[in-house]
């Protein structure tokens, strides 16, 4: 097999495989946990993985290009910030911060008092007059497209900064793998994409079980939400634990180990 062909091939399936990381994979939950169809969480998981794609590039591109010498410090310090990224995904999520957060840039424009129901899993916003009666039905076309925005920047965001942390190990590792600069950072956008198609599939077999569950089974989508919350805040809590005491961060001991 030609060399050329064998680091796209294995670029892919590292990057798929990166992709079902932990952290990954609880951040993206918390993301998802709350969309309605499986369409949108795919568009939702490629944006997260394009937002990774992106900071692991770039990073990883400049440690290869001017052979920059990553301090334990340094690396544990951006492993830190995934880990401060899911304690406060799982805080919005616990607290119904993102909830109100869709809820007011869903019903901005409509006449005061207007709020919104989940009816078979799409949002609808409606007002009543002065008796209580319902005075108008709607689905927030102008609404929706400004909480989309929000949704997807809020993952963009999340990727990006989840690509802080494995982008300096990948890159010196790839240099262990191969020499030649240029074919390094081939190799960088390779398992960029790869890591991009996996969240994808990945956020399908995530997404199945909230959608359905949403429009059939309101409690227990209720409950699902709640449980994603919680495990990427315990998830947090415990990289804090690792990467600050085991490996040394908050203690002027750091050890860092690229892998």
């Amino acid at each position: 097999m030609p060399p050329l062909l064998i680091i796209i091939t294995l670029g892919l399936l590292l990057g798929m495989r990166h992709a079902l990381d932990p952290d990954h994979v609880v951040a993206v939950t918390t993301i998802v946990s709350r969309e309605r169809t499986v369409f949108r969480a795919v568009i939702i998981g490629a944006l997260w993985g394009l937002g990774h794609t992106v900071t692991m590039f770039v990073v990883g591109s400049a440690i290869i290009l001017l052979k920059i010498t990553v301090p334990p410090t340094l690396g544990l310090t951006m492993e830190l910030s995934v880990a401060l990224m899911l304690i406060l995904l799982g805080m919005l999520n616990l607290t119904g911060f993102m909830r109100r957060a869709i809820e007011w840039l869903t019903t901005r424009g409509y006449a005061s008092g207007a709020h919104v129901h989940v009816i078979c899993g799409r949002l609808m916003v409606h007002t009543h007059d002065t008796c209580g009666k319902v005075t108008a039905w709607g689905k927030g076309g102008a609404s929706r497209t400004r909480v989309d925005r929000f949704l997807f920047l809020r993952a963009l965001t999340v990727g990006i900064v989840h690509g802080l942390a494995g982008s300096a190990a990948v890159a010196l590792l790839v240099l262990t793998a191969i020499s030649r600069p240029v074919w390094a950072i081939g190799y960088l956008l390779v398992f960029g994409v790869g890591t991009i198609l996996g969240m994808m599939l990945i956020t399908v077999a995530i997404a199945i079980p909230f959608a359905y569950t949403l429009r059939s089974f309101a409690r227990l989508n209720q409950g699902l939400a709640i449980a994603s919350g919680v495990i990427s805040l315990s998830f947090g809590l415990f990289l804090c634990y690792q990467i600050g005491i085991s490996n040394g961060l908050f203690t002027w001991h750091p050890n860092w180990i690229p892998h």
